[in-house]
């Protein structure tokens, strides 16, 4: 079919809890928006499950193989968007498969502070900007739309490594005033996804944190954390870092859709069972929890995650923010149409009626009967298994800050 591209003026982008894009740092340019074929009407408050998901928007099969979303929509900040049509002169040739491209983001900083009530860690590094690894659930997929790109199919194909990381972290550990606690790294993208073979930012990061005592959680769901065994055990000696590894499913059809390039269920448990043996705590994270779709896995889950060792889980429920809840809808009228709108239902009961409810003490596990079954099923499991008896505590005593450059060698 011959295409063409049309713009057209896009909707208000809606309101949410989100902060409006920041201003570009770090040498960023807004991109143009990606081709793609978008509707003039406002974006519903919530999915109309009677109405199924717009054939045209999807992208063709073959140029998306390998990947996770079904669509490449436009940031929910640009102005426009591009409609796809065929203009009937038959003389387009195939649009070409989305390839991975990696750019360099020249970041001015690396540690990301948060003051978030919900999660145990006040500061993080992200490696990478978009993942690879093109989970279709995955909550950092908004994100994209700050720089101007889809947080569809850009998120997993428009990549951004922040090799400058190493040099920042060290600069800003040696700040005046700097009061070590344990930094979080793979809370947004993976640290881990495939690119970091090539660039290696993870292991440089690694580096910097073993050379001065600094404490490091990971998580990952790739078996790539196994390269950096050698340094891992040897912070563990000092009580320096903790893995965690999400295993949404152990259904490996399942997993190669929802996940499409992260690491099988089975290697992720391989990697559970070799940081274990070489005494790096690990725990499991059942993350995320999709009703009607892995929710019945959680036991299964626990059991392999114990049969190799681990000791700890966590586990939290499926998050659908701004543009995550319209990719998720497409990629499940896809894969699970006979589901699509018992899954909308029972998220609905967990997030009071809305597809999403990104309120303090609700957003990671929701509420209603649904979440409440959820959970206690969960906390049953873990007690079954002997899980979460006890917690990895990491310490700040080893933490020896840097010298700054311009600071004064000492006489003795």
């Amino acid at each position: 079919m011959a295409r063409s591209y049309a713009a057209v003026k896009r909707p208000p982008a809606p309101t949410s809890s989100w902060p409006s894009p920041p201003a570009p740092a770090g040498g960023f340019a807004r991109r143009p928006s990606p081709p793609r074929v978008e509707s003039a009407k406002p974006r519903p408050a919530a999915v109309d499950l009677d109405t199924p998901a717009e054939g045209e928007v999807a992208v063709e099969g073959d140029r998306r193989r390998g990947r996770g979303a079904q669509s490449n929509a436009a940031g929910r900040y640009e102005p426009l968007a591009r409609v796809a049509f065929d203009d009937g002169w038959q003389s387009f040739e195939e649009l070409p498969p989305f390839k991975t491209t990696v750019t360099i983001d020249s970041t001015r900083k690396i540690i990301t502070r948060n003051d978030s009530p919900d999660i145990s860690f006040d500061r993080s590094i992200n490696p990478y900007r978009g993942c690879e690894h093109g989970c279709i659930y995955c909550f950092a997929r908004p994100t994209h739309a700050y720089l101007g790109l889809s947080p569809g199919l850009d998120f997993e194909t428009k990549l951004f490594a922040k090799p400058d990381a190493p040099k920042l972290l060290e600069r800003e550990l040696s700040a005046a005033g700097y009061v070590p606690r344990t930094i979080a790294i793979g809370t947004n993208t993976d640290p881990y996804q495939p690119i970091e073979r090539e660039h290696q930012v993870m292991r440089r990061i690694l580096e910097v944190l073993d050379r001065y005592g600094h404490p490091v959680g990971i998580v990952t769901k790739s078996a790539l954390v196994l390269r950096d065994l050698d340094l891992l055990a040897r912070m563990a000696q000092r009580n320096l870092v903790k893995v965690a590894l999400s295993v949404t499913t152990l259904d490996a059809r399942l997993a190669r859709v929802m996940e499409p390039r992260a690491a099988t269920p089975a290697r992720r448990l391989e990697a559970l069972r070799q940081l274990t043996s070489a005494g790096v705590p690990a725990s499991v994270m059942v993350a995320p929890v999709i009703p009607a779709l892995n929710d019945a896995e959680i036991e299964r889950i626990l059991d392999a995650a114990a049969a190799v060792g681990v000791r700890e889980a966590g586990y939290v429920l499926l998050r659908l923010p701004l543009e995550v809840r319209d990719l998720f809808r497409e990629w499940l009228m896809v894969n699970f149409p006979d589901r699509y709108r018992h899954v909308f239902k029972l998220i609905r009961e967990t997030r009071g009626g809305k597809d999403y409810d990104s309120s303090w003490g609700k957003r990671m596990t929701g509420g209603g009967p649904v979440a409440w079954m959820i959970g206690r099923r969960f906390e049953l499991a873990c007690e079954k298994r002997g899980f979460n008896k006890t917690r990895t505590r990491l310490t700040t005593d080893h933490f020896s800050p840097p010298r700054r450059g311009a600071e004064q060698l000492k006489l003795f």
